[in-house]
């Protein structure tokens, strides 16, 4: 039996591959939408002065960004979080010496746990942009910029 469709309407089949289809296209959306962020648009270098956040970071904070780089050896396997870093780096950066904080790293927090990767693979990170200085209740460790509820992938 041939069923015929009114002129104008979409016929159900269609209807039901599109809603099928929706959820990977908001997923798809929805990771495209975190904002691109580099190295260099962290801060503002004043010299003498210190550093002091860029007006991007102020911008970006509380929303979703997506930063490329490399991730340093984390401390222990089983951590929830590692150093995202603008070059590849065989140390941790906080093992190195008590330095002030480096203008070219940042925390990232992950959202469920993932397999570290190789310190020289490119990585993009996604997360939720915080800055300011802020102590990690566990490890003590201070941070002036991190990824909240962050998930990353090579690239």
């Amino acid at each position: 039996m041939d069923r015929v469709t009114k002129p104008g309407a979409i016929p159900r089949r269609a209807l039901l591959g599109a809603a099928a289809a929706a959820p990977l296209l908001l997923s798809a959306r929805l990771a495209s939408a975190a904002e691109p962020l580099g190295f260099d648009e962290l801060y503002k270098k004043f010299g003498v002065l210190g550093l002091e956040f860029s007006d991007k970071v102020k911008a970006f904070s509380g929303r979703s960004v997506a930063v490329r780089g490399f991730m340093a050896p984390p401390l222990k396997a089983e951590a929830s979080f590692f150093v995202l870093t603008r070059i590849p780096m065989a140390l941790c950066p906080f093992c190195s010496s008590d330095a002030d904080w480096p203008d070219d790293i940042l925390v990232v927090y992950l959202s469920a746990r993932q397999t570290f990767v190789q310190h020289n693979a490119t990585i993009r990170a996604d997360g939720v942009l915080e800055h300011g200085s802020w102590t990690d209740p566990e490890t003590g460790f201070v941070s002036q910029l991190r990824l909240r509820d962050a998930s990353f992938r090579t690239v």
